[in-house]
């Protein structure tokens, strides 16, 4: 049987993009980070991302009826960051995030997000996994990497990539 602990040493040496994930289920804004986001269908166009059951955020994130998925580029570290703490008013700050025309929290600063219809969830073990379907999205994609690298998170450590990370 695999250890809660082997589990986490074997992930922790496969990188993944970073995300934050905003709602607001009627209570006020929620949000936090995640790395576990991944596109599964172009069409209909769905992605999917699991939470810790265990995080302030997952029960709302559960009664929303939409969520803004943010794709985070290496110059919102301090916005991850922030969406990583516990115990913190992640919303104090009123300069990083506004409301889209629908209600739903959003980050000012993030150049790439979606905005999705939950259209399922599932238990998964100390996680609840949802299902988006992608219903906006706003996309700054820029002309070169090295002028807004990609947020990846590797190793318990934060990482951007330039174009020195290509492998010809």
């Amino acid at each position: 049987m695999v250890t809660p602990a082997e589990f986490k040493a074997v992930f922790r040496n496969y990188p993944a993009g970073v995300a934050v994930i905003t709602a607001d289920a009627g209570d006020g804004p929620v949000g936090l980070t995640a790395t576990s986001v991944i596109s599964v269908s172009a069409e209909p166009p769905l992605l999917v991302f699991s939470l810790a059951s265990s995080s302030s955020a997952t029960a709302a994130l559960r009664r929303a009826d939409t969520v803004v998925v943010h794709l985070l580029g290496a110059a919102q570290l301090d916005v991850a960051k922030v969406f990583a703490t516990s115990a913190i008013d992640r919303f104090a700050d009123t300069s990083l995030w506004d409301r889209l025309p629908t209600g739903e929290p959003y980050l000012v600063g993030a150049a790439t997000w979606l905005r999705g219809r939950i259209v399922n969830q599932m238990s998964a073990g100390s996680s609840v996994v949802l299902a988006a379907q992608a219903v906006e999205t706003h996309a700054a994609i820029p002309a070169d990497v090295d002028e807004e690298p990609p947020l990846v998170y590797h190793n318990r450590t934060w990482h951007g990539l330039t174009h020195r990370s290509k492998i010809a």
